[in-house]
């Protein structure tokens, strides 16, 4: 017997624990179960055929109304959504446990453990999903590591360099090891990605996935007698003090992930892509948007510096201006005294609301730097609300560079958060906060939990919830998500916020690889990366930093008004580019043409494809003036190549192989730093 779910089907034999196979794969059970009155019943440390897992056996579906893949909005563990689910549901006679897997969108997948017996049972770990694929031999894994200043740097490699040929046809056993990946605390992207893709090399059939977990969370792949499984987990015992008594008749739902299918790598991106955008709150359209931060005032606004910057970015066309750290501060030592949000007297002598004034009289929407979860050391704050508001050990708050952190599942925090967005909004018609968060706890709090990886999950989630009610009390509102830069860029956060800044790095010149591999792991529209252009610049660096920003969400700094009129033009042009391509950018899907971006590679390219419209951003940082571009979903097709940007600087010369799809390109300028965003659309 089966059960499909769009191309999904989940095997359900009477004899053997349900499954979800994608191909020819692996029999893993598609809930795995560790409690501690019941491991793995093959020692292992792993999440595959644990003694609970093997014994789940299914006991029937539950469709409600809707179709695969249609869109759905945002809602807490075990939401019903709008677009349909089917919720498979297991049951283990011997512990009681009942399982109810949900699953959601593309494929979207969430589990809920139930204990239906007469005795407690402490959960050690719960698998969101496990599936089981092809043989290891014939994969090759895609991950991406991280850190600040340096995001997402993937790599491909084949699956064999991580998960050895150990023979086990030999020994008649699963094996024992697997290739974990994890994220402690709280920068959920602070150090490895929640996502990544397996590709089969002899089918082409290509596997990607995403925990989506505003903290900790584990995958792994690993080796069966049967082929290769993949297991994505939330917090668990083993990495993250993590574990949940469940009384007769409590239950648990483990975090969000999702998995998609597609031809090769970029087609499971595809996948992917399409599965992000079904998981959105609608967007805000997509503004230009002006921070004051970047390699420009760095946190020390004044209403002097203020306001013929924002005169200068109305001009190039921004339609959002945001202020960012330092706002609220008399001195030049706010960082651990921030927490209670009230704007400078001393940088603002006619008062911030005479700022926003200046802002909102340019058409531009006024926006402010928050770092809500934190409250400084030496903030009025820090006394004012209980001791139970914060995260604690022993006893004692947690502190964290100057910072304590808010416990989100006190209503004393989340009334302080929602008192500072509301003024902000009420007060000053902030429509635009950029979210920062700038510490991470670590594993978490033991006040009123069972255990600190417990007490952190429930304050992940309740982080959440404050979250989705701000946005529905100010629905026009826009937020960004930012962790100094992108060490918190997940899909738990994203499914909610409109944008995320995708790095803190300020060397322009080190910034096109994050960028370029930013659609790996973020939608396109969503994608913040800074353009920051500077009189000292010249044209060609200009437009070199402008192009980081265009292939995505752009997000423009930089002294534009200390420039040189055709500075600044170029600048404008660079905006005119973005209102051009922004309009495909919520539907268009990303390929990398010269490969996954080398964090040292003197060329790199990004292409966004849009219907019969591809957009080509190509960067060169050193080496041969030439190179070539090799674009497989035009072979065959004939082409026109339109500079999108820049116009205004010499041409380089392009040249097209039909028949090879590949497109060579040499630069005009003797400048090693030096790009290109191209429009080519395909012709009759």
């Amino acid at each position: 017997m089966s059960v499909a779910w769009g191309r999904y089907v989940v095997d359900t034999p009477a004899d053997g624990p349900a499954t979800l196979r994608i191909g020819a794969g692996a029999a893993q059970p598609l809930v795995e179960v560790l409690t501690a009155g019941s491991g793995r019943g093959h020692v292992s440390a792993r999440f595959s055929e644990t003694s609970i897992g093997r014994r789940f056996r299914f006991t029937g579906a539950i469709r409600t109304p809707g179709e695969p893949g249609a869109v759905r909005t945002p809602g807490g563990p075990g939401a019903v959504r709008a677009s349909g689910e089917l919720r498979v549901r297991l049951r283990d006679d011997e512990s009681g446990l009942t399982a109810e897997v949900c699953l959601s969108g593309d494929l979207q997948v969430t589990t809920t453990i139930t204990n239906e017996g007469s005795a407690p049972v402490l959960l050690l770990g719960v698998t969101s999903l496990a599936v089981g694929l092809g043989p290891a031999a014939d994969l090759d894994l895609v991950a991406g590591d991280s850190e600040w200043l340096g995001e997402g740097r993937w790599t491909r490699r084949p699956l064999r360099e991580v998960v050895p040929d150990l023979n086990l046809a030999v020994h008649g056993q699963d094996g024992r090891g697997r290739y974990a990946v994890t994220s402690t605390g709280t920068w959920s992207t602070g150090a490895r990605q929640p996502t990544g893709v397996l590709v089969d090399r002899v089918t082409g059939t290509a596997v990607g996935w995403q925990v989506e977990h505003n903290g900790p969370w584990r995958w792994e792949v690993g080796e069966r007698l049967d082929g290769t499984y993949l297991a994505l987990t939330g917090p668990t015992d083993i990495d993250h003090q993590w574990q949940q008594p469940l009384l007769p008749g409590e239950s648990f739902t483990t975090v969000p992930a999702s998995i998609a299918v597609g031809d090769g790598l970029h087609g499971a991106v595809a996948a992917l892509t399409a599965q992000r955008r079904s998981q959105r709150r609608p967007d805000s359209g997509l503004p230009v948007i002006f921070n004051d931060y970047m390699n420009t005032l760095m946190g020390d606004p004044t209403t002097e510096k203020l306001r013929p910057l924002i005169d200068a970015a109305a001009t190039a066309g921004a339609e959002v201006f945001c202020i960012d750290a330092g706002w609220y501060d008399n001195d030049t030592t706010w960082w651990d005294s921030v927490g209670e949000w009230q704007p400078s007297t001393s940088r603002f002598p006619g008062g911030l609301g005479e700022v926003i004034g200046h802002i909102r009289g340019h058409g531009m929407v006024p926006g402010l730097w928050l770092e809500p979860e934190v409250i400084g050391v030496r903030s009025p704050m820090a006394d004012k609300l209980p001791a139970d508001a914060f995260l604690q050990r022993g006893g004692t708050r947690l502190v964290e560079h100057g910072r304590y952190h808010l416990d989100l599942r006190h209503p004393a925090a989340v009334a302080h958060l929602d008192e500072v967005v509301d003024r902000l909004v009420e007060q000053f018609g902030a429509g635009y906060f950029k979210l920062d968060y700038n510490i991470d706890p670590g594993a978490g709090t033991d006040l009123a939990a069972p255990a600190v990886g417990a007490g952190l999950l429930d304050h992940n989630r309740a982080h959440l919830a404050w979250l989705d009610g701000v946005l529905d009390r100010h629905p026009g509102l826009i937020l960004e998500n930012c962790a100094s830069g992108g060490m918190r860029a997940d899909y738990a956060l994203l499914s909610r916020m409109q944008l995320q800044s995708t790095s803190d790095q300020q060397d322009f010149r080190k910034y096109p690889p994050i960028a370029v591999a930013a659609p790996l792991a973020i939608l396109p529209e969503q994608a913040a990366s800074w353009a920051y252009p500077q009189p000292e610049m010249s044209d060609e660096e200009i437009a070199f930093t402008m192009c980081t920003g265009l292939l995505g969400r752009l997000y423009l700094s930089g002294r534009l008004d200390a420039m040189s009129p055709e500075q600044h033009r170029l600048v404008r042009d660079g905006v005119e580019a973005f209102r051009v391509i922004r309009g495909d950018l919520a539907g268009a899907v990303p390929v990398w043409p010269l490969g996954l971006p080398g964090w040292d590679d003197a060329w790199l390219s990004l292409g966004l494809r849009a219907g019969d419209t591809t957009y080509l951003g190509i960067w060169r940082r050193g080496g041969l003036p030439s190179a070539e571009i090799q674009l497989d979903h035009l072979r065959g097709r004939r082409i026109d190549v339109d500079v999108l940007y820049p116009e205004r600087l010499p041409a380089w010369a392009y040249r097209w192989g039909s028949e090879s799809g590949s497109l060579t390109v040499t630069t005009a300028a003797d400048e090693t730093h030096t790009a290109r965003v191209l429009r080519i659309r395909t012709l009759p």
